[in-house]
């Protein structure tokens, strides 16, 4: 079983930069992505990052350029560089892990950006 423990959220100002961390133990398999998604007031879940084991990344294309997606696979630990950080980001971000063939997801980080 997979525990992620997520942290980095918080309030920032319009124009400011966050960043997250997701912390994975009790691989089995190996971990071989790592990722956010986040969850806006009344939308649906979308994703907003990823990193593979090989080091390639996928970005949604509202924080492309403005976000950074990085992982220390010794760790096991994800992050999520956020910069130029707008209200439109506010939102839980969830951190979701694939270790073999199964997914596991953390409980979320509240991300708030004020006007």
């Amino acid at each position: 079983q997979v525990h992620l423990e997520e942290s980095g959220g918080g309030l920032v100002q319009t124009g400011g930069s966050l960043r997250l961390s997701c912390a994975a133990t009790g691989s089995r398999f190996g971990i071989n992505l790592m990722g956010w998604y986040r969850q806006a007031p009344g939308k649906d879940r979308a994703m907003v990052a990823s990193i593979r084991d090989d080091g390639s990344t996928r970005y949604a294309a509202f924080v492309e350029g403005r976000f950074t997606i990085s992982r220390d696979s010794a760790k096991d630990t994800a992050y999520l560089q956020m910069s130029d950080l707008s209200p439109e980001d506010t939102g839980l971000y969830y951190c979701t892990v694939k270790d073999g063939y199964m997914d596991y997801w953390g409980e979320g980080s509240q991300v708030t950006v004020s006007a």
